[in-house]
């Protein structure tokens, strides 16, 4: 499923000797234990090498290009339509360590590091994901989000998000965008843990992200790195429900 977003061989030059399938699986190995790049198992490609092809797939929007196909697949595999109509949009602030180069502080959660922007389908599948300084606000990150998105997913008309997106951002977004942003609130007489409308599907995706160990902070360097590991992080759970799918 995965050979298909992996780029030939060159013409020229030295003829490629490592198993890129071994490559995956280092990859996926790190992303999912959370251990360093020297810490790679011995049975797995040296760690150098495969850094060298997460690094390349990267810069040449490898990640970003199999989690749309693979979730375009899971869509139609579940009989929805291949572009959402309609999606979920939160960010999560995540600490970072000593040799990030851009980080800040959210005062609101008391945390020193990044903000994960994402917005998801109503199945909770990654369309797009921002990776930002902390001290960023809801706000402001949803306007460079949607500006990247510009012209992409045509289809998509309306987005819920919850009360830190309110204010001049809902006709902002309805201006520039033509897209109408909900805000779904929880009221003030109910306490405890309430099931919301539409917002919980963010917060189940970031629930699959945090199982992820090596996304439970944000250790990377380049904040192009983080979103990196996010569209791999979805890809390797959608290319598992496919499987199980096919095999059914």
């Amino acid at each position: 499923m995965l050979a298909r977003f992996i780029p030939a061989d060159k013409v020229l030059g030295r003829i490629r000797t490592v198993d890129l399938r071994e490559i995956l699986n280092a990859i996926f190995y790190l992303d999912r234990t959370g251990c360093q790049w020297r810490m790679l198992p011995h049975d797995l490609p040296c760690w150098q090498t495969v850094y060298y092809y997460f690094s390349l797939w990267r810069k040449d929007g490898i990640w970003t290009k199999m989690n749309d196909s693979l979730r375009d697949d899971l869509r139609q595999a579940n009989g929805r339509e291949i572009e959402p109509s309609a999606g979920v949009i939160d960010s999560q602030s995540v600490k970072t360590v000593e040799e990030c180069t851009e980080r800040g502080y959210d005062a609101g959660k008391l945390i020193k590091g990044r903000r994960r922007h994402i917005l998801v389908d109503t199945m909770g599948l990654l369309l797009f994901a921002l990776v930002l300084t902390a001290n960023i606000q809801d706000r402001d990150g949803a306007k460079l989000l949607f500006g990247k998105i510009r012209d992409r997913f045509p289809r998509l008309k309306l987005v819920w998000a919850d009360g830190g997106y309110a204010g001049k951002l809902i006709g902002w977004i309805k201006q520039f965008y033509n897209r109408v942003l909900e805000i779904v609130k929880r009221t003030d007489d109910v306490k405890g843990f309430v099931l919301l409308p539409h917002r919980w599907v963010v917060e189940r995706t970031f629930g699959w992200l945090n199982r992820w160990r090596r996304l439970s902070k944000d250790y990377e360097r380049l904040p192009e790195t983080s979103e990196a590991l996010i569209y791999a992080t979805m890809s390797r759970i959608m290319v598992r429900r496919l499987a199980r799918m096919n095999a059914a």
